[in-house]
């Protein structure tokens, strides 16, 4: 079966592990053994059966995104597997000019991680870049945890219906931590959800009660490398009772859809 992993991360190597860490404490959980290189998500990826990767970045900076969005353009030149998402923060100026950037260059979407960054997904200084981008490339929002309430589910809801033409990626099945609630903020919405850090924290059963609930073509396969082992989120995957149908829908359809392959 063809797949693409719709939420990883990569780092030069000469910073990887410290990012690595940095995550690991912010969320309080160890993780897999990985080391953040693209090396490395090629090699396991590949393992794993997957195809192609969306590699998204972060900058807790504003004065940094232009180098980061750099730095995932070089790695979607170094791989043909790689497919990029820029970033920006609400604290930069010039947000447009770099959404612009993100465009010209052919970034696939624009990832957001307000918990690390530090604003809310429906701070108003974002509303010109939902605005932009609505209908031509999607935002890929990290969701959910406990710690604020940046990302919460009851936020995307109200992003969504001010801006209907949004093309939004909800991560870790709408809200890590946190996937009851954002079941029912989000379940009679259109925004996709993918699978990164989910398959490990609930039953097999509750996954399969969610993606039928949701339907399979607002599910994603997912990863969330280098936090998870793609061979093992791959091997949870494939345990889950689903059809021929919907294992081919999260495999690869929902993410060609949202992503305008």
């Amino acid at each position: 079966m063809y797949f693409i992993d719709i939420h990883n991360h990569v780092y030069p190597e000469a910073i990887a592990q410290k990012a690595i860490d940095s995550i690991r404490d912010f969320y309080g959980i160890h993780g897999a053994d990985m080391s953040g290189t693209a090396e490395m998500l090629l090699s396991r990826g590949k393992e794993a059966g997957i195809s192609k990767f969306a590699v998204l970045p972060v900058s807790i900076r504003p004065d940094r995104v232009r180098s980061i969005n750099n730095f995932i353009l070089s790695q979607t030149a170094q791989h043909d597997e790689f497919i990029g998402f820029g970033t920006v923060h609400a604290d930069m100026e010039h947000l447009l000019d770099e959404v612009q950037y993100i465009l010209d260059n052919g970034l696939r979407g624009i990832k957001l991680h307000a918990d690390t960054q530090g604003f809310p997904i429906d701070d108003p200084r974002l509303y010109p870049v939902y605005e932009a981008i609505s209908g031509r490339i999607p935002v890929l929002l990290h969701m959910g945890d406990r710690q604020c309430d940046y990302s919460h589910p009851v936020r995307l809801r109200k992003l969504m219906g001010l801006f209907p033409k949004l093309d939004v990626i909800a991560a870790h099945l709408g809200g890590y931590t946190m996937y009851e609630e954002a079941h029912t903020q989000l379940k009679d919405t259109s925004c996709v959800l993918d699978l990164s850090s989910s398959l490990m924290f609930l039953e097999r059963g509750e996954v399969e009660r969610y993606i039928n609930s949701y339907g399979a073509e607002r599910i994603a396969y997912a990863t969330d490398y280098p936090l998870w082992d793609p061979v093992e989120e791959m091997e949870r995957f494939l345990k889950l009772q689903l059809t021929a149908d919907q294992f081919e829908q999260i495999a690869h359809k929902t993410a060609e859809r949202v992503l305008k392959l």
